[in-house]
């Protein structure tokens, strides 16, 4: 009886939608922590608005390219019946579960034990960003069946590679954004575990192309010289434009389609702006929780990846792809995903900003080559996506009942893991046991080679600048 009415009291919470739900966990979470109530009540408000509005956003596009998407794969044959949303779906389906906050709180403690011990310097405070970890974890919890040991190391080894990934990216920070040595910043954003993957092409280009770097440009001058036409307005215009042609659709549905793809990619941006205030009064509230707890440490505070946003590369890298991503979607066997919300590869840039050093030649052959790896893991996805997001009620409008959903996101290759890794345990097929074991093993293996290589990067930044403080006393 007791257990019934418990279960009874979960289930009205739920029924309450994502953004009540939430705007009543924020609050609650943040006092805990010690948050004023008006800042608690602040940020749980805020939350619930910017929940309400990515789905109104997302139900904006698809409203207009559902019956477009459709005529587009009936006129051309093509096998992209998966519309991309870009990462806002994933936001409002983690951020709608109950194991987000689970998630978190292992994060959170997962973070402070590895300081506590200086396995990392990096207090990451970019609590919003933790449903891009959720996903992963609501993932293997789907496919191994519910396995939540499994799921939960599954999810503590991933984080804390992300921890350790922030502070060997420190130094390189540093050089790349004119950081002093006692700067603080760095960015613990699981999108950039992607990077070792980069370094290993990276380091092949070094290997093999060289010569390349001698055709390098100004990435400042060629932003400058696009100007608007590289906006996110441009880019979504030039999409609706293409998918209504192709579709053959009359002009005035191809301007329509044209004009809401343009206002819906800037609104992704400006709307996701929100949710990083929203959930600010309780990272600075665990952030006060754990420095009392640490004094005397030194700390890196890791925030979100647009502290690299000042760097032109990164945008000027970010447009380039964007044509090439939808050109590699129409002709790349096994996807089955037309890029629209992820079509600015935003998820990518900032590991080749860094892995590069700006070198936008690199960038670009990278990106390139490295792009099926996110149109694949979008493909695979797309039925889990897809029937969560009905089980919670908040299917896209303007998407066909049987119609599927997906997103051109990070972290491809710990998507591909966790489903394999899910699969095995669920089914203990022998085979599919040994090839997850060894997906895992050279997984790690990958990632201890990176460090390694970050380190030795260090350690060349470190001895430049003590080169150049030296000239420059000699000079004094």
């Amino acid at each position: 009886m007791v257990v019934e009415k418990i279960n009874q009291g979960f289930q009205f919470f739920i029924n309450l939608g994502a953004p009540a739900m939430m705007f009543i966990i924020i609050t609650l979470l943040s006092l805990i922590v010690g948050v004023s109530i008006s800042k608690a009540l602040e940020g749980g408000i805020r939350m619930a608005v910017a929940l309400t509005g990515m789905s109104a956003v997302i139900s904006l596009l698809t409203s207009a390219f559902g019956p477009a998407l459709r005529s587009f794969v009936e006129e051309t044959g093509a096998t992209l019946e998966i519309t991309d949303l870009g990462w806002a779906p994933l936001a409002v389906i983690t951020w709608g579960s109950m194991y987000t906050l689970y998630f978190a709180f292992v994060c959170f403690l997962l973070n402070f034990i590895l300081l506590i011990f200086s396995v990392t310097k990096t207090l990451n405070v970019d609590l919003f960003n933790i449903w891009n970890i959720s996903i992963i974890g609501l993932l293997i919890l789907h496919y191994s069946g519910g396995n939540i040991i499994l799921t939960t190391v599954f999810v503590a080894g991933v984080y804390t590679l992300a921890l350790i990934n922030a502070d060997v990216m420190k130094p390189t920070i540093n050089e790349l954004l004119n950081y002093e040595k006692t700067n603080i910043t760095t960015t613990a954003h699981p999108e950039l575990l992607i990077a070792p993957v980069v370094m290993i092409f990276n380091k092949l280009i070094d290997r093999f192309l060289p010569f390349i770097d001698k055709f390098d440009f100004n990435a400042e001058t060629l932003n400058r010289k696009i100007g608007f036409w590289g906006s996110k307005f441009a880019i979504g215009a030039y999409l609706g434009v293409f998918i209504g042609l192709l579709a053959r659709q009359s002009p005035s549905e191809i301007f329509r389609l044209a004009f809401i793809a343009g206002v819906s990619l800037e609104l992704f941006a400006y709307v996701g702006g929100w949710f990083g205030p929203a959930i600010d009064p309780l990272s600075q509230g665990i952030t006060t929780f754990m420095s009392k707890r640490l004094r005397g440490r030194k700390l890196f505070i890791g925030i979100d990846w647009p502290i690299l946003a000042p760097r032109a590369e990164l945008w000027a890298v970010a447009n380039i792809l964007a044509p090439i991503l939808l050109i590699v979607a129409l002709i790349l066997p096994g996807n089955h995903v037309l890029p629209l919300g992820g079509i600015l590869m935003t998820v990518l840039a900032p590991a080749l900003l860094i892995i590069t050093k700006g070198r936008v030649v690199r960038m670009t052959i990278i990106g390139t080559v490295m792009i099926p790896l996110f149109l694949w893991a979008a493909t695979m996805i797309a039925e889990f996506l897809t029937s969560t997001s009905k089980a919670m009620g908040n299917f896209p409008t303007g998407l066909a009942k049987g119609s599927l959903f997906s997103s051109v996101d990070s972290d491809p290759l710990e998507k591909m893991l966790t489903v394999l890794v899910g699969k095995a345990a669920a089914t203990l097929d022998p085979k599919l046991v040994l090839f997850a074991l060894l997906a895992i093993v050279g997984y790690i293996l990958m990632f201890i080679w990176y460090f390694k290589q970050m380190k030795k990067e260090s350690l060349k930044v470190n001895h430049s600048e003590e080169r150049s403080a030296e000239e420059n006393t000699v000079t004094q």
